[in-house]
């Protein structure tokens, strides 16, 4: 097991900056994920870690030692990928004890080993069978257990779920999470869902074009999203936003431009907007946070119910206010109509506030 650091990391292909001056640190015996759209720099972040790609600036260590100038073998790490990439003429076993193989390990060590690996990804049945005789997440298994059988520092996972089937990545998920618990690892995995993420990091770095935008708890980066890129990536549904104004007095307002949608901050948020007038500003709240009151209150928010979304656990409205569409995450006991009038409110420690010109939040 190790720490990883990274610091001050860039990354450039020509003129294109894929990471920008990235700082992160991965704690020893850590499950960190590295989380973001397509072309965010997530995998390049994880190709320099591993040294199969040689970054612009930075240095990135491994332990105690810098590992800039040392090659990805030396580097004491295993790397799974997306493609399984296992030798189709080799069974299971072979493929898994290839890199003993390749280290000219002792036979017999190779034999505990790699049973070792398959008692603990439970795939011992299959040691004998051919990849084209698997399914495909054996042979993400057997992958694993290739990485693993080296007993590496550092695991690094690039998007390994993303060629299985919506049960497959959910069964498999829990396997990783599993293992990582037994094993107490160091790894660091990329994917752009945010379920993955969400269900199996003690912490997620989100990043979005070359730069980090959040480093935290999946609670922390869901309850406190630090920036507008990091409240809209991630939630499902996204997270509903206005832009709003602050109209200071007695009764202070968050209003829209069209005069439709008008909150009432605490005291708390008035505390953190007053004095910037005029400034743009970005209302957020998550969909499980809009409350419907099916017999609007005199404090509510008027809207009318425009779609509705049933899904079994659970039924999404979309709610218009004025022309601005919410959208709301209920029970399915809660049985509307379209075009019903409805009541909305938010709990103000449910919503968030954020500065449109830098895109931070506001606390």
């Amino acid at each position: 097991m190790a720490e990883v650091r990274v610091v001050n990391l860039q990354k450039k292909f020509g003129d294109f900056t894929a990471v920008h001056n990235l700082d992160l640190t991965i704690e020893d015996g850590e499950f960190l994920t590295l989380l973001g759209p397509s072309g965010c720099g997530k995998t390049t972040t994880l190709r320099c870690i591993a040294g199969l790609e040689r970054q612009t600036g930075g240095d990135i260590f491994i332990g105690p030692r810098v590992v800039n100038d040392l090659k990805a073998g030396d580097r004491d790490i295993a790397m799974v990928f997306q493609f399984y990439a296992l030798y189709p003429h080799m069974s299971a076993f072979d493929n898994i004890a290839f890199p003993l193989r390749a280290q000219k390990s002792a036979p017999e060590e190779v034999t505990a080993r790699v049973g070792q690996a398959a008692r603990a990804l439970r795939i011992e049945y299959l040691l004998n069978r051919r990849p084209s005789k698997l399914g495909a997440g054996e042979q993400q298994r057997v992958a694993l257990g290739r990485a693993m059988v080296r007993r590496p520092q550092v695991f690094l996972m690039d998007e390994p779920l993303t060629n299985l089937d919506a049960k497959l990545r959910g069964e498999m998920r829990l396997e990783l999470k599993r293992l990582h618990q037994e094993l107490g690892t160091t790894m660091v995995y990329v994917t752009h869902d945010q379920t993955e993420a969400l269900s199996m990091s003690q912490r997620i770095a989100v990043m979005n074009k070359g730069v980090l935008q959040q480093v935290g708890t999946p609670l922390d980066v869901y309850n406190h999203p630090a920036t507008l890129f990091v409240a809209d990536f991630i939630g499902t549904p996204p997270m509903n936003f206005v832009p709003v104004r602050f109209a200071d007095g007695e009764a202070p307002r968050l209003r829209d431009p069209e005069g439709t949608f008008s909150y009432a901050p605490n005291d708390e948020q008035a505390t953190r907007v007053r004095g910037k007038g005029d400034e743009g500003l970005m209302f957020g709240v998550r969909s499980e946070d809009v409350e419907i009151n099916p017999v609007p209150g005199p404090d509510d928010i008027l809207a009318e119910v425009y779609v509705r979304e049933p899904l079994g656990d659970e039924t999404i409205y979309d709610l218009k206010v004025g022309e601005r569409i919410l959208r709301a995450k209920t029970p399915p006991t809660l049985r509307l109509n379209v075009g019903d009038r409805v009541g909305i409110t938010m709990p103000p420690q449910r919503t968030h506030l954020f500065d449109v010109a830098s895109e931070q939040a506001i606390y």
